[in-house]
C-alpha cells in the first residue's frame, strides 16, 4: 500500500475518522500538514511550461494534454520526444536567459524533466513564472557532493564519502574509507557516466583521469542485497503522497528491470516511504522526488541519490497505479488535490528498450504486442544507439515474480536487433 503524510486534527476526530475522510476534511478546510494554507489551483486550459525535451517531458505532456492543459516546452534541440506531443517547441540555449524569460512569461507554471537544467536557467525562470520544484531544489540534487552534504547533516542515512578535488585529496579519502570503493564526478553524472569503481588504492590515479572532473566524490563500496525506489509527491501545502517501494536491477550501470512492490519486508517498505516523505518536506519539494535506496543484507536503507522528477523505475506506474506519477507532477505542481497511489493489480513489472534492440532491423512490434497483457511505450526518438532509452515495455500481475517474467518474455519476443 502507498503511505501518506496529511493534516492533523484532535485526538477525538482522529478515533472517528478514517485517513481518507481526515485528508478531505482537511483539504476543505484548507488546512495542510505544516499550517499552510492551500493556493489557488492552476485549472485545466492553462498552460504549463517544461524545461527539457526528453522521455520524461513526453509521458508528463501526455498527462497534462490528456487533464485539458496546454503544454510547451524549451530545450536547445528540435522534434523531440517532448516536443512532438507538446503544444509549442521552443527551440533555444539553457543558457539563453533571456528566452528562458521569455518562455516563463508565457506559461502559469515551470517545471522540468531533467535535474541537469543549469540553476541560473531555473532562477532566470522564476523571474517570472512559479517553478515548482524549486530551483533550490535543483542545485542541491544536480550535484553529488551538495546533495549527499545536505543529506548527511539532515540525519538522513547516507554512504559514506568524501569530497575529492585532487589526487592527493583522493589518496586521503581512500585512507579514510578504504577499498572497495566509487569515485563519482559531482555533477552532471547518470546512468554510471562519470564512475569508477577501485578495488585497490594503487588505481587512484586511473580512477581520476577515468573521472575527467575538477570535483568528485568516493563514496564506501555498500554490499546491498538489493536496490529500491521510492517515487513521492509533494503538494505546496505540505501533503505527501508514496508509491510502494519499487525493486530494481540494473545492466551496465543503466536500470534494466523493476517490479513493484519490491520483494523486500513490509517494514523496510515502510522506513523507505517515510524517509522518502521526510526528504520531501526537508527539501520544500513541490512536485515529484525519488530516493534510490541500497538495502544492505541486514534489512538496513542507505539512501543512494536523489531525483527531483518522474523516476524511470516509476515508468510502470501509468499501468499499474490509479494516478502515474507523471499525472501527480501535474496535480502537485497546480495545486489540485493528489490522486491515489494504489495498485490496479497486485504486481507490475517494467522492462527498458535500448537501442541496442534495433541493431540490423526494427524490433519485432507485432510478436510483443500478441502477448495482450503487456504495455508498450516508446518515446518517439529519431535514432537508436547501444545504451539509448528508446522505451519500456509493462505487465501486470499476481505477484512481482509473475510480472517480471511476462515482461522479460515480451522484451525476448522482441529479438535481439540481429534479424537472427
Amino acid at each position: 500500500m502507498s503511505g501518506a503524510d496529511r493534516g492533523t486534527m484532535s485526538g477525538a476526530d482522529r478515533g472517528t475518522l478514517s485517513g481518507v475522510h481526515h485528508e478531505i476534511l482537511s483539504r476543505a478546510h484548507s488546512g495542510a500538514p505544516n499550517g499552510k494554507q492551500r493556493p489557488r489551483p492552476i485549472l485545466p486550459g492553462a498552460t504549463i511550461g517544461v524545461l527539457g525535451s526528453g522521455q520524461l517531458g513526453r509521458m508528463f505532456a501526455i498527462a497534462a494534454r490528456r487533464m485539458g492543459y496546454r503544454v510547451h516546452t524549451l530545450s536547445p534541440d528540435n522534434d523531440t520526444p517532448t516536443g512532438q506531443v507538446a503544444d509549442q517547441e521552443i527551440v533555444a540555449a539553457y543558457d539563453d536567459l533571456d528566452a528562458i524569460r521569455q518562455f516563463a512569461r508565457n506559461v502559469a507554471v515551470v517545471t522540468f524533466e531533467f535535474e541537469n537544467v543549469p540553476a541560473p536557467t531555473a532562477e532566470a525562470a522564476e523571474q517570472s513564472a512559479p517553478v515548482r520544484p524549486a530551483g533550490r531544489v535543483l542545485h542541491i540534487t544536480q550535484h553529488r557532493l551538495r546533495e549527499k552534504t545536505f543529506l548527511s547533516e539532515a540525519g538522513f542515512p547516507v554512504t559514506p564519502f568524501a569530497a575529492v578535488r585532487s589526487i592527493p585529496e583522493l589518496n586521503a579519502a581512500i585512507d579514510k574509507l578504504g577499498c572497495p570503493a566509487v569515485l563519482k564526478t559531482a555533477g552532471w553524472g547518470y546512468d554510471g557516466k562519470g564512475q569508477f569503481k577501485m578495488t585497490s588504492a594503487g588505481q587512484a590515479e586511473e580512477a581520476w583521469r577515468a573521472v575527467s572532473s575538477h570535483e568528485s566524490v568516493l563514496e564506501a563500496f555498500v554490499d546491498f542485497g538489493c536496490e529500491i525506489s521510492v517515487v513521492g509527491v509533494r503538494s505546496s501545502d505540505g501533503t505527501t503522497v508514496t508509491y510502494p517501494a519499487i525493486e530494481n536491477s540494473h545492466r551496465r550501470h543503466i536500470l534494466d528491470l523493476s517490479c513493484c512492490p519490491a520483494r523486500i519486508p513490509d517494514q523496510t517498505a515502510r522506513r523507505a516511504a517515510e524517509i522518502t516523505r521526510n526528504v520531501l518536506h526537508s527539501l520544500d519539494c513541490v512536485g515529484v522526488l525519488c530516493v534510490e535506496f541500497f538495502v544492505t543484507r541486514d534489512g538496513g536503507l542507505v539512501i543512494n541519490e536523489l531525483a527531483p522528477r518522474p523516476h524511470n523505475s516509476g515508468h510502470l506506474t501509468i499501468d499499474a497505479c490509479v494516478t502515474c506519477q507523471f499525472e501527480q507532477q501535474l496535480r502537485a505542481i497546480c495545486d489540485l488535490p493528489l490522486g491515489s497511489t494504489e495498485l490496479l493489480r497486485p504486481a507490475a513489472a517494467m522492462a527498458n528498450l535500448l537501442g541496442d534492440l534495433w541493431g540490423e532491423r526494427e524490433p519485432d512490434w507485432e510478436a510483443a504486442c500478441a502477448l495482450d497483457d503487456v504495455k508498450l511505450h516508446l518515446y518517439g526518438k529519431l535514432q537508436a544507439r547501444p545504451g539509448r532509452k528508446m522505451g519500456h515495455l509493462t505487465a501486470l500481475a499476481a505477484t512481482p515474480d509473475a510480472a517480471l517474467a511476462r515482461v522479460e518474455q515480451a522484451r525476448r519476443a522482441l529479438g535481439d536487433g540481429t534479424g537472427v
